[in-house]
């Protein structure tokens, strides 16, 4: 969900946007299995069932999963967001 910022009054709502994470964990996971990195793992296309504004790649960077993605609002007029997916890997400890 988006919301505006308001300095004197409540935060308005501005659409919501939704994207699938599973094909993101899957470019993870076969980094993990030793896919090479600097290339593209996977590409996504926009469509009438996703709020895909522009056509997003999965790749991997430097030994980084990163995914940029440019998503249409819903629930409004206009509007995009723009977000980048990156996994960290934690370690324990």
């Amino acid at each position: 969900e988006v919301f505006d910022k308001d300095t004197f009054s409540r935060d308005d709502p501005m659409g919501y946007a939704e994207f699938d994470i599973h094909p993101f964990i899957e470019a993870v996971e076969m980094k993990a299995n030793g896919v090479p990195c600097n290339e593209i793992h996977k590409k996504l296309v926009p469509n009438r069932q996703n709020c895909y504004a522009e056509e997003s790649c999965i790749k991997c960077v430097e030994g980084k999963i990163i995914q940029d993605l440019c998503l249409r609002l819903r629930n409004v007029e206009c509007g995009e967001v723009e977000i980048q997916l990156e996994w960290i890997n934690i370690k324990s400890v």
